[in-house]
């Protein structure tokens, strides 16, 4: 850029930042955890987490003040309770009081005289109170009574007891000058934010060091196909070694009766916790055969698992661990039971309420709870700026559409658009002002009802005094703008100029931009004048029942385009990814990914495929680029091989690889940038000045077709490309595939790392249409508009139109009105996210679900 004026503190709200960081949830992202910390420490009541009854501690002199209220004359007497309900003869303290000059205790509620010769069961509890002093109510005792409730609490280690006479017999006082339980000696340290930190030692649960889950082997996983037997390898870590631990298992079946034919799952329930988990303290008889030798012998059966653990934990190769792996799978933490934090920080309690009971609320009933809570004066004076805090930044999240979320929530596990929204809520609760915001397609992942509360926090912004920048499609987000600028006319190299500029009504009576003429209606994407009628034939799953689904029923019609509608948080993804594609890759791919909870699936003879076609990246590395994730630079460096002059010097296919020796250039290795590692700052990648980032060596790039070098092919466009190798039918028809997605703009050779998550879905889309085609392939996709203008919209729907009429099923999660009402049949989800999500609101056509 040759000059900037005007240019103020810029804040880049991206969709990829989101922290892969297991130990970063929602609430640390927002601050909000900060805030709850701090609440907790200063107002939060600690309870005994043995009785459960709230533990207060007091000063000497609250004590002397709440003794001084008893009524005028009455006698009382001051104990120091040494011994609480513990087993013992305690003779050596008796008689060291004796020596300290104390001469009585009650033990067990009786008076004795310490000069008596005091004989205890130590086979049973006792309670032992010294004496300290006897006093009575009045006037002028004041500094006596402090004094003695001093030495009784030092005797005692913080607790005093004082015993005032009544009518219906003495009254008890309990006071305590420490955090710990008068009932079960129960000891707290002192409380401070750092007690609720799980990234603190002081309040990390020591079981799971903080991060509320631990690995274990599942034996789900272990036993992955329980319609095996346990002679074919139903006992799947086993498998391999089938010969040895086949006659463990036979030597289980002889001594225990039952059959290796049988399916594991119609086993008996013993049998299967036997063979996973061992034996216990039952020795059996092994029978083991080798080189024509038996060998017979007595021992306990280790189990399974058992013997997976151990070996886990003793061995030292990482291949082992790798392998061991593949079977575990992980499990709130049994101690902390996913709270990640000690035993003291949850019994500390707000209203009845602990730190982990607030995180795991969603945002809406957070927000309902403390603009609701009740304190005492004191507390509520301490807690009112903390309170104001967090309402603020809760209220921040629900405005931007997040309500349905929770604090604990892990924030690797959430959508792009999620993590955007989560730190545009986050630079709201910041109240900076003068600042330049820019973001990436905020409505990513937003029904159009949300889309109104995003759209205010984006103008709150800017009534901050701020300048708002959105990169956005969203025809709602556009007419909403104080200022439209258009990119064009097209993309990749044929755009990159300002087409026009102004308000959204100046844009819609510019006859250049394409954008206005969507606006204005000039061109629209019609809804279809016929739809293709389902022929009967259903995949049909029951008991759904994973996250916040309500064990619905879903029948998705086969050889029709199926769109999954709802809310944020309703339960689309749950449905889709999590349920329907991991059941059905379990089935067809023996995936052993966790699936969630079905009862039954129907229709599975209407599918031979499943395809997943997510926006995760195609590559973590600029080596990996849409040439070779799609297969297209296979054909294309064949091509270069039968080339005359490729052939006079004997180079393979293996010559025009930029990821192998022979062609590449060894000085960046191929990759056309050398990476600098900056350690604490990201790395930076520089071009290759030996090959000037051509990737290959000067050699290799002599070979020339049509006058262009295998480097100059990879700098192509797809548009470009398709036309110079028109002639090449294996090149052209990948290529076709790459055009019909909208993808005409990209370079045969962009780097993995610079796509979107849009053109990564739409790549792997590109690829799956290359494929010899069955007619019975189900397609998954989510939000595959995601970076798509309108125009781009229209190509995308005529290639699932395509796919859909070869006989494949589509299913797609979509927000966007114009995919949905190109939909065959709609799946519509809620009726709001979170625990009030996860049913079927309606089901049927876009004309149905409009009526209902």
């Amino acid at each position: 850029v040759e000059s900037i004026e005007g240019l103020s503190p810029a804040i880049a709200i991206e969709q990829k930042t989101t922290s892969k960081n297991p130990r970063s949830t929602v609430g640390t992202v927002t601050e909000v955890y900060d805030y709850l910390r701090l609440l907790f420490a200063r107002v939060g009541v600690p309870h005994c987490y043995s009785c459960g009854k709230p533990i207060t501690f007091q000063s000497i002199q609250q004590m002397v003040d709440r003794v001084m209220e008893i009524k005028e004359g009455t006698r009382i007497l001051v104990l120091s309770p040494i011994v609480r309900g513990r087993k013992g003869e305690y003779r050596k303290e008796l008689d060291g009081l004796l020596r300290s000059g104390y001469t009585r205790v009650k033990v067990d509620g009786v008076m004795r005289g310490l000069e008596e010769a005091i004989v205890l069961d130590k086979r049973k509890k006792h309670y032992i109170d010294v004496v300290v002093d006897r006093l009575v109510v009045r006037d002028g005792i004041v500094g006596r009574l402090a004094d003695s409730l001093e030495v009784s609490a030092r005797l005692s280690g913080g607790i005093v007891k004082v015993e005032a006479e009544g009518p219906k017999g003495p009254r008890e006082l309990f006071f305590n000058e420490k955090l710990s339980c008068v009932d079960c000696a129960v000891s707290y340290p002192e409380i401070t934010p750092t007690t609720f930190s799980f990234n603190s030692p002081h309040g990390a649960c020591p079981e799971c060091n903080g991060l509320g889950e631990k690995f274990y082997f599942d034996p789900d996983l272990v036993v992955p196909d329980k319609n095996l037997t346990l002679e074919r390898g139903a006992v799947e870590p086993w498998s391999r070694r089938a010969g040895y631990y086949r006659q463990i298992l036979s030597s289980l079946a002889r001594h225990y009766g039952f059959s290796l034919l049988k399916p594991f799952k119609r086993l008996d329930g013993k049998v299967k916790d036997l063979i996973l988990f061992g034996s216990g303290e039952e020795e059996i008889e092994f029978e083991y055969r080798k080189d024509r030798n038996r060998y017979t012998f007595f021992e306990t059966f280790e189990g399974v698992i058992p013997n997976m653990e151990r070996r886990y934990r003793e061995t030292g190769s990482a291949d082992v661990r790798e392998e061991l792996e593949k079977h575990m799978n992980v499990q709130p933490c049994p101690v902390c039971k996913g709270s990640r934090l000690t035993r003291e920080a949850i019994f500390v309690k707000v209203e009845g309420r602990s730190i982990h009971d607030i995180v795991k609320m969603s945002i809406k009933d957070a927000l309902r709870f403390f603009t609701s809570i009740k304190l005492d004066r004191t507390r509520q004076e301490i807690a009112r700026r903390i309170l104001k805090e967090i309402t603020e930044r809760l209220g921040f999240l629900k405005n931007v559409g997040l309500d349905y979320i929770t604090l604990e929530r892990p924030a690797a596990t959430l959508a792009g658009g999620e993590g955007q929204r989560i730190r545009l809520a986050t630079q709201i609760g910041s109240s900076l002002v003068g600042v330049l915001y820019i973001l990436d397609e905020p409505s990513i992942g937003l029904h159009q009802r949300d889309n109104r509360r995003l759209l205010a926090a984006l103008k709150r912004l800017r009534d901050m005094g701020n300048t708002v920048l959105v990169v956005e499609h969203d025809e709602a987000t556009i007419r909403s703008a104080d200022y439209v600028v258009d990119m064009g006319p097209g993309a990749g190299e044929w755009g990159g100029e300002v087409v026009s500029a102004g308000t959204h009504q100046e844009i819609m009576e510019d006859a250049r931009s394409v954008t206005g003429k969507y606006l204005s209606g000039l061109l629209e994407i019609p809804v279809p004048e016929k739809r293709k009628k389902p022929g009967g034939r259903n995949l049909t799953l029951k008991g759904l029942r994973a996250n916040n689904l309500k064990n619905i029923d879903v029948s998705i019609p086969v050889g029709l385009i199926t769109c999954v509608t709802g809310v944020s948080g309703s339960g689309k993804s749950t449905l889709v990814v999590d349920t329907l594609y991991r059941n059905l890759a379990r089935i067809l791919y023996k995936s052993r990914e966790k699936a969630g909870p079905v009862e039954s699936i129907k229709g599975l003879e209407f599918l031979d495929k499943v395809i997943d076609v997510s926006q995760a990246p195609i590559g973590k590395t600029p080596r990996s680029n849409p040439a070779t994730y799609t297969g297209l630079f296979t054909p294309i460096r064949e091509l270069f091989t039968r080339l005359p002059e490729a052939r006079m010097r004997g180079y393979r296919m293996g010559r025009f690889s930029f990821n192998v020796k022979g062609g590449r250039c060894e000085s960046c290795r191929g990759e056309g940038v050398i990476k600098v590692e900056m350690h604490f700052l990201p790395d930076v990648y520089v071009r290759c000045d030996v090959c000037g980032g051509k990737r290959y060596n000067r050699e290799t790039l002599q070979i020339s077709y049509r006058a262009k070098n295998i480097s100059d092919c990879l700098e192509m466009t797809v548009t470009e490309a398709l036309e110079f190798f028109d002639k090449i039918p294996p090149v052209r028809e990948k290529l076709k595939t790459l055009y019909d997605v909208g993808l005409g703009y990209i370079k045969l050779g962009q780097p993995a790392t610079t796509l979107s998550g849009g053109e990564a879905q739409r790549i792997k889309l590109a690829r799956e249409l290359g494929k010899r085609a069955t007619g019975k392939t189900l397609y998954l996709l989510d939000e595959p508009t995601t970076g798509l203008h309108f125009a781009d919209i229209q190509k995308l729907l005529d290639v699932l139109k395509s796919l859909r009429d070869a006989g494949n099923t589509i299913v797609i999660i979509e927000h966007n009105l114009d995919v949905i009402k190109f939909a065959d049949h709609i799946i519509d989800l809620g009726p709001e996210g979170g625990e009030d999500g996860g049913r079927v609101v309606v089901a049927g056509t876009p004309e149905e679900v409009a009526d209902t």
